[in-house]
């Protein structure tokens, strides 16, 4: 069955057809999904690589992790396995193939090299790291950039991510309803995400007068464990600490459990992202989440936007405490 077919039993153009395949936005998704479903009953398959030639594309996404201020981070972690997920199966879903790669920023061309290269009709980040200034140069004349992370005014980048000033306020906020006095924020205050969180973090902390400090630390597991350990064996000991990730999250917890510090008795703990393995921490992980399932389609329905010429604005996908035992 040829797509002029697929039309006639639609009811709809064979252009019309052709575009709901593709997953352009001009078509509805109730009509997209109509005709997806008729193509697949009738076992009709678009040849990609003809369409592709004629309308200039590679039919391929750039999905690109870059890591500018942690080299020591890993796609195996569990937010960006969770984020990752989500972006690939929308992509699939709209006839996408996925150029993935972790990149550690070698020179200041590489963003460069990655969206001239040819090889993607469109590139979605995930995070910013420290290489705002390199996003915000290529934007201007790249469009089909999208990324998950900070927002700040007036930049030119398209971003989808949580309003993490907000998430570090509930955290702060949650913390000091319960009478907690002596608050140590962990992480890596540089990347854009992880500033926001700890100024929220603060300026909650300042509002109620109550104490707060900073223990900055690399991000890797092994990293916030020792550092926490440190500062444990040194005599202090925070009544509340709110890491930058709910991964940092889980290196608090050893390091208190190993120090012998009851949670939440004596120190209670808050997370970010609320991955999936966040319930499952001895105690269950207090946390604010970040709904990736909405953030990613969001960013992949900007992302085709953009490649279709069509206008498209950043998002600001709202967090949510999430209470467990920890906190």
């Amino acid at each position: 069955m040829k797509l002029a077919d697929l039309a006639v039993l639609a009811g709809v153009s064979t252009a019309t057809v052709s575009r709901a395949l593709a997953g352009h936005s001009s078509v509805n998704a109730q009509t997209q999904a109509r005709i997806r479903a008729l193509a697949r009953e009738h076992d009709v398959r678009p040849n990609q690589l003809a369409r592709n030639l004629r309308m200039k594309s590679t039919g391929a996404i750039g999905l690109v992790l870059p890591l500018g201020h942690a080299k020591t981070q890993h796609l195996t972690d569990p937010f960006f396995l969770s984020l990752l997920g989500f972006l690939a199966d929308l992509l699939v879903e709209r006839g996408y193939d996925i150029l993935l790669s972790r990149v550690i920023p070698d020179a200041d061309d590489w963003l460069e090299r990655l969206v001239d290269s040819g090889r993607i009709d469109g590139l979605l980040l995930v995070g910013q790291s420290d290489q705002f200034a390199a996003i915000e140069r290529v934007s201007q004349r790249y469009r089909p950039l999208i990324v998950w992370g900070a927002n700040r005014s007036g930049q030119h980048h398209l971003t989808i991510g949580s309003d993490n000033v907000a998430g570090g306020r509930l955290a702060a906020e949650h913390l000091i309803a319960q009478g907690r006095q002596r608050l140590l924020f962990v992480g890596d205050p540089a990347p854009p995400e992880f500033a926001d969180r700890l100024a929220g973090f603060a300026a909650a902390a300042d509002e109620a007068g109550v104490t707060h400090t900073v223990l900055a630390t690399p991000m890797s597991p092994e990293a916030v464990h020792a550092a926490v350990a440190e500062q444990l064996a040194g005599g202090t000991v925070p009544d509340a600490i709110f890491a930058a990730s709910d991964v940092a999250a889980m290196s608090v917890l050893r390091a208190l459990a190993e120090a012998g510090i009851d949670v939440p008795t004596t120190t209670a703990v808050i997370g970010y992202d609320d991955v999936s393995l966040a319930a499952h921490t001895s105690p269950p992980l207090t946390t604010i989440r970040q709904d990736l399932a909405i953030g990613a389609e969001l960013m992949v329905d900007r992302l085709l936007k953009r490649v279709a010429g069509e206008p498209a604005e950043s998002a600001i996908v709202t967090p949510v405490l999430i209470r467990r035992q920890s906190a």
